[in-house]
Order: structure tokens, then C-alpha cells, then sequence
């Protein structure tokens, strides 16, 4: 019989550099769309430059989400820490 192992941690990483990519995404793509917004409206797309700038906008709220997550997320790992009960192994290494 193949022996059991505990099921392993979920990831949880930092989040706020997600939310920084996400935000500098939608700024590329707004800048890049800036030279042909003319050329975008006369082809019935004029919203998509306008869809970029509220994308980078609707981040911001979601950056600062993401800066109170991660913020919690350090308090409960070292909750976890202090909590942990540590054996003579973990404490000898």
C-alpha cells in the first residue's frame, strides 16, 4: 500500500503585484490605442480606448483591496506561527 501524505498547503502568494501588472495592462493598451482612437471610432470601436482607461481606473480599488489582503495575509501566517506547536525537531533545526 502506497503510503498516505498530507495534502499539500494552497499557494498563497502576494497579491499586490498582480493587481500592479493588471493596472499597467490596461495603461499599455490604453497608450497603444491612443494613436488610432480616431481610426478606432470611425470603425464603430471608440469604446475600447475608453474601456482601457476604466480598466486601469477599476484597478485602483482592487490594488488597495489587494494591499489590505496581503496585509492580513502576513498577520495570519504569523498567527500561525506563534500558534504552531513546535516539536523538538522543528525547534533543533
Amino acid at each position: 500500500m502506497i503510503g498516505v501524505s498530507t495534502p499539500p498547503k494552497p499557494l498563497d502568494p502576494p497579491m499586490v503585484p498582480f493587481a500592479i501588472v493588471g493596472i499597467a495592462l490596461w495603461i499599455i493598451a490604453a497608450l497603444i490605442m491612443l494613436p488610432f482612437r480616431d481610426e478606432l471610432a470611425r470603425n464603430g470601436h471608440g469604446s475600447w480606448f475608453g474601456i482601457a482607461i476604466a480598466g486601469a481606473l477599476w484597478g485602483i480599488p482592487g490594488l488597495l483591496t489587494m494591499v489590505v489582503h496581503d496585509r492580513n495575509r502576513r498577520r495570519r501566517r504569523e498567527r500561525a506561527a506563534a500558534e504552531s506547536p513546535r516539536t523538538d525537531a522543528a525547534a533543533a533545526s
